[in-house]
């Protein structure tokens, strides 16, 4: 397997490319736009669907599904997420074909099957689901509604990038419905924790958790929480949002609810999710010239052990032994492979697994056999150790969580150095220009200058950071009154 891969310093986005290709994760398919999810990335995305999918159920939401198309009239019902999404929408208009009578053997669109209405392939699901919300929720008691559903989404993107951008994406997106307002402010709040620990404790991803300024938030929201990583080139990355949407629903789709003083009111919504994008995150934030690094908490293989033989007597010698660990590591949950193809040497598995961001990699030959010995590599390090054959389960299982913990201390690290507080613009363009990474900076509060920054620098604000301090300065830009620093970087 080749991994020649091209360096990281010279050209990010064409090694990002050629990683996620040479490392089996993914590829561009027939449609344009759209991408094939292989077996070995798809395995990263149901460890994170498993994870995130237990903390869902025990915060209480339930999964159910809901249809892919979208009425046009039900779409248009709430104005602003359908002027939000409008262009990036496709749009089913026929439901049938036929033979194409002026070229045998090609078929075309029949113009007598066209539908009576349009139907939307969902962006985005809040249209059908506050439809069907509505035949769902008459009382109080019917509230809270926590549901979460598993789905793929269209948004018909024109340049496209496998995992961060992509026309078709999976993803999981919560719908919830409540009684008060404060209700439903707690439940934005309460998702974006969910999301910022699955961050952290799986993708040892730091993320900072923020509100969108007004215009960066979801279509259709009244507040937009988000979490932001920050990754090795210095961009970040929109890893997960939690929408309040208030009323603006409810009031859409005439969904109420009589209340235990017996009056009719609108219920308070909220949406949320997260996506494929996170395994772009999970590549950028630690990888390296030598392929991925995973870590161990969301590796599909978290130990490969590679023989080191000749001939079928050392391979069943070497297999006897390792059969022992594969036991005692599969009764802790450890993930492991024994890689005993004749077909490819030891040096290229070395190199495959390598790639493909395997965190422990254990080599056992002739040699550590008689030394009752194991040689184990570290894929976040790189370092070596040979260990008794009678640690090893246990030197492995402490070595996990040591790698684990490393990948997010060394992120955390980036991030600290890649933070930067400035008070003019000049040192603005410097440092977005230079060094990149996170820009502290006071901001006025309006649109008009969000866009002028944009406009002169590329850079937007990533978020209002939730744990901000309060301080009096002035504008970068503009030289107004501000009360806090909001985070500027070029983004994804």
């Amino acid at each position: 397997m080749s991994k020649n891969l091209t360096k990281r310093e010279v050209d990010y986005s064409k090694w990002y490319n050629e990683l996620v290709v040479k490392a089996d994760l993914a590829e561009n398919s027939a449609v344009r736009g759209c991408m094939v999810i292989k077996p070995y990335g798809y395995a990263i995305w149901e460890k994170m669907q498993a994870e995130l999918d237990r903390m869902f159920k025990e915060t209480g939401h339930e999964n159910a599904y809901f249809p892919l198309f979208v009425p046009k009239s039900l779409f248009e019902a709430e104005e602003k997420n359908a002027e939000g999404f409008a262009k990036e929408c496709a749009v089913v208009t026929h439901y049938r074909l036929q033979n194409d009578p002026d070229k045998p053997g090609k078929l075309r669109v029949d113009p007598t099957a066209k539908l009576e209405e349009e139907l939307v392939v969902r962006p985005t699901s809040e249209a059908i689901i506050w439809n069907t919300f509505k035949g769902w929720i008459q009382s109080y008691r019917d509230l809270p509604l926590l549901i979460n559903q598993w789905a793929n989404v269209v948004r018909w993107e024109m340049r496209t990038r496998l995992f961060l951008r992509t026309a078709e994406f999976l993803w999981q997106e919560g719908h919830t419905a409540h009684a008060t307002k404060k209700e439903a402010i707690t439940e934005a709040e309460l998702i974006l924790d969910v999301y910022g620990e699955f961050a952290e404790k799986f993708m040892a991803m730091p993320v900072i958790k923020g509100l969108k300024t007004e215009s960066e938030r979801f279509a259709g929201a009244v507040e937009t929480y988000c979490i932001e990583g920050l990754m090795q080139d210095g961009k970040a990355l929109q890893a997960g949002t939690s929408h309040f949407l208030g009323q603006n629903f409810a009031e859409a789709f005439d969904v109420k609810y009589t209340s235990k003083e017996g009056k009719q009111e609108y219920v308070w919504a909220t949406s949320w999710g997260v996506s494929t994008r996170l395994i772009g995150g999970l590549i950028m934030t630690h990888s390296d010239d030598l392929g991925l690094v995973l870590p161990p908490r969301l590796a599909p293989i978290q130990v490969v052990i590679v023989p080191i033989y000749k001939g079928d007597e050392q391979l069943a010698e070497i297999s006897s032994k390792v059969d022992v660990f594969i036991k005692e590591f599969r009764k802790l949950g450890i993930s492991v492979k024994f890689d005993d193809r004749d077909t490819f040497r030891p040096g290229a598995k070395f190199a495959e697994y390598e790639l493909k961001g395997v965190p422990v990699r254990i080599a056992i030959g002739k040699r550590d056999m008689e030394n009752n010995t194991v040689e184990i590599a570290r894929r976040d390090t790189l370092e070596k150790q040979s260990v008794s054959q009678d640690d090893v389960v246990s030197v492995v299982s402490k070595l996990l969580v040591e790698i684990q913990d490393n990948l997010f201390n060394k992120a955390i690290s980036f991030r600290e150095t890649h933070t930067t507080e400035v008070d003019t613009f000049e040192e603005f363009k410097e440092a977005i220009k230079t060094k990149g990474g996170f820009v502290s900076a006071h901001w006025d509060g309006t649109t008009e200058t969000e866009d002028k920054i944009k406009e002169l620098t590329k850079a937007t604000i990533r978020c209002i950071p939730l744990k901000n301090k309060i301080e009096s300065g002035t504008c970068v830009f503009t030289g107004k009154n501000s009360s806090q620093r909001v985070l500027f970087a070029k983004a994804y």
